[in-house]
């Protein structure tokens, strides 16, 4: 008795691939519009890690860096800060999630104070969506 090998039919695979397509037209939105909101996530985490290392370098300074010395001064001591212990973060500090630096300014919004900042997406300051700043002080906490 001869057995005969049954492949599948172009029907069937045309089936299978359209159930597939429809269901990556479903979950492919889902995933992709989580991605934006992790790289918004993982800029605020940097933001906060940078601002606690800011504060050490304050307790152990007396003062926080300049707009001048920035986030370098968490890595490499400036030229007048005694009692320096760093470096405060173990690697250079991260460009944020879109590939720019961060911003910091010392004083901010008061003498006593600094700010640190991503502009989003676009690398600009303002926007919307995507293209917000990003800050501890604008964030949903």
């Amino acid at each position: 008795m001869k057995t005969r090998k049954r492949g599948f039919t172009l029907i069937e695979l045309l089936v299978v691939i359209l159930i597939l397509a429809i269901l990556a037209a479903a979950v492919v939105p889902k995933i992709i519009g989580r991605t934006d909101d992790a790289k918004r996530a993982k800029a605020l985490q940097d933001i906060t890690q940078l601002g606690a290392a800011m504060q050490q370098f304050r307790l152990d300074v007396g003062r926080y860096p300049t707009t001048e010395e920035g986030t370098e001064a968490l890595r490499s001591q400036p030229s007048d800060a005694d009692g320096w212990r760093g470096p405060y973060v173990e690697k250079a500090v991260p460009l944020d999630p879109w590939g720019f630096e961060y911003i910091y300014e010392y004083p901010g919004a008061d003498d006593d104070s600094f700010i640190i900042e991503s502009y989003g997406q676009d690398g600009n300051p303002g926007g919307e969506g995507n293209a917000a700043d990003i800050s501890p002080y604008t964030e949903d906490m």
